[in-house]
């Protein structure tokens, strides 16, 4: 990032952060206050960033790292059927409608509806385990969008060079192989890194139904039933960071992986 974008991103926090900090102490300044005056609906950032000190590190990992670990299974596991299915349908076209109608109905299906069927299908999770219900939503969550994205990259192969794998006596897995699977290596990594924070998504949602002991899911729920108000937002603020995080991390592995896209753009 150059310095412009440096510059541009420090002025939309520093902006977002007084809009915040504004809307609480004047719009937002008596929504939730409890009869005693303690609370609020909105703290001001002050207010959440001594929630988080005094939470301490040690609150955000254990719970963080538990959600991190179902998203990021969940996340493998949803791109790998995504890949597969997309993979099925370049190589037998007949399949491709079907391949498709299945990726559509993963995506219009709403998650939260699903979850506490999904809970029922597979259980409740262990002391210390991962919740399976937060796996199948964050997998749900990355499906489509690894497909689509898969699809659309590999359609756009020039089919220049298509004919040339075809004029030596390649199939049909060999034009995938060679030439279609790198076409759509940007395509592929610009969808995994909008299913970086989906997946992330999908497993506090499906945390919430879960039922695991540790993660951000619960940390939230506890934190609202025990009325702690900024520590809710500060959950929620540490997910944004993580969630935005992933997708910074596919970025880069993008920008390493496929240079020439790059290029391309300039």
């Amino acid at each position: 990032m150059n310095r412009n974008g440096v510059r541009s991103s420090l002025i939309g926090i520093s902006l977002t952060i007084a809009i915040w900090w504004l809307a609480a102490e004047t719009v937002f300044a008596g929504v939730g206050v409890r009869p005693d005056g303690s609370g609020g609906a909105i703290p001001n950032p002050l207010q959440v960033v001594t929630q988080m000190a005094e939470d301490g590190f040690e609150f955000y990992f254990r719970n963080g790292s538990m959600t991190i670990i179902e998203a990021s299974i969940g996340f493998l596991w949803g791109n790998v059927l995504a890949l597969g299915f997309a993979a099925v349908a370049l190589l037998v076209p007949r399949l491709e409608n079907l391949s498709t109608q299945i990726a559509v109905i993963t995506y219009c299906i709403p998650i939260v509806a699903i979850g506490p069927i999904v809970r029922l299908v597979v259980g409740a999770p262990g002391p210390g385990e991962p919740a399976g219900a937060a796996i199948v939503l964050a997998a749900l969550s990355v499906f489509f969008t690894t497909m689509v994205g898969t699809l659309t990259g590999v359609k756009a192969t020039d089919k220049k060079m298509l004919d040339v794998v075809s004029a030596y006596g390649g199939g049909s897995w060999q034009r995938l192989i060679k030439i279609q699977l790198i076409s759509a290596l940007p395509s592929i990594f610009a969808s995994l890194k909008i299913a970086a924070p989906a997946a992330f998504l999908g497993a506090i949602l499906g945390e919430y139904v879960g039922g695991p002991d540790v993660g951000f899911g619960p940390a939230m729920v506890n934190a609202q039933q025990s009325l702690e108000i900024a520590r809710v937002w500060g959950v929620a603020l540490v997910s944004g960071l993580l969630a935005g995080a992933g997708y910074a991390l596919f970025g880069l592995l993008g920008k390493t992986f496929t240079p020439w896209a790059m290029v391309s753009l300039r």
